[in-house]
């Protein structure tokens, strides 16, 4: 059977290693609290006490670790990482990224850094997303092994830090969702209408949000603000409506300043009739003789 090593037994690292177990490998695991390894055992999985003994038992590394400081805090010292393929599941930015890079180069390992677009219960889907940085080799070497973990698996480009990039990127999304979720939630509580009365409209309202990211892509590329027809004026005559909502229904939203900050901004700058993906510039970096830097938007 082909080996695999599984550095890390959270909720994800517990996820993978099980994924690798169903798929027939023999799969090798460390944790920094041996107990959180006990189910796997029971599953087949191969415990190692020593991090260097779980690195030794096979060629592919995967790292689960919450951080690359973690991982990198783990391996050091370990000596059997040479010659060995390393692919780190984490978090983190690109530059620690790029630092693992270099550490995993001096210590003679070949690095892909990978990102997992989903949660625990979805490894193995055929629709959970993965994807990668790094050696081209490694990913190539390793591409049937990773699909075990999930079935939509590419290749970003040879910078180790892509993984770490697009997660940023494209985890932006995130928490500002979840929280939107959340606030829809207390305001329907305040009048004592459980949350799950809402689901199905916010799916309908996520679905019609996904169709206009084509569109706020192109604005964005191009630095033509005119297609999408929500204005920033349109947003920025709204900024009262929040505060008097949350007056009524007594829920805190305090959350949403920062993103009036930015409306008074772009109106500040002459931007109220561009789309509301004007935006994107005065988060870019390197916006110059901006109203912010002129005191003007508060």
């Amino acid at each position: 059977m082909n080996n695999v090593t599984v550095l890390g037994t959270g909720a994800m690292g517990t996820a993978i290693a099980q994924a690798f177990l169903a798929a027939g490998y023999r799969t090798h695991v460390w944790n920094r609290s041996p107990e959180r390894t006990t189910a796997l055992v029971a599953a087949g999985a191969v415990a190692h006490p020593a991090v260097a003994d779980a690195v030794a038992a096979s060629r592919v590394i995967v790292t689960t670790m919450t951080t690359f400081a973690a991982t990198r805090d783990s391996l050091d010292g370990t000596g059997e990482l040479a010659g060995r393929d390393l692919i780190t599941l984490n978090s983190g930015t690109p530059a620690q990224a790029r630092q693992f890079a270099r550490f995993a180069h001096c210590v003679g390992a070949r690095y892909l850094g990978g990102a997992i677009k989903n949660v625990p219960s979805a490894v193995g889907n055929f629709d959970t997303l993965l994807y990668f940085g790094g050696d081209r080799a490694v990913f190539d070497t390793h591409v049937e092994t990773l699909r075990v973990l999930g079935g939509d698996v590419e290749f970003l480009g040879p910078d180790p830090d892509l993984a770490a990039l697009y997660e940023s990127a494209v985890g932006a999304t995130l928490l500002p969702t979840l929280l939107g979720i959340f606030e829809g939630a207390a305001i329907l509580a305040s009048r004592g209408i459980p949350a799950e009365a809402m689901v199905g409209y916010s799916v309908k309202w996520l679905r019609m949000i996904e169709s206009l990211l084509p569109i706020l892509a192109t604005e964005i590329d191009t630095q033509d603000y005119s297609r999408l027809g929500a204005t920033v004026n349109l947003f920025h005559t709204a900024v009262p409506d929040d505060t008097q909502l949350a007056a009524e229904t007594g829920v805190d939203m305090s959350w949403h300043e920062p993103i009036h900050h930015l409306l008074r901004c772009a109106v500040a700058e002459g931007r109220g009739d561009q789309s509301i993906t004007a935006l994107f510039e005065l988060l870019a970096a390197g916006t110059q003789q901006s109203a912010r830097a002129r005191g003007l938007c508060g």
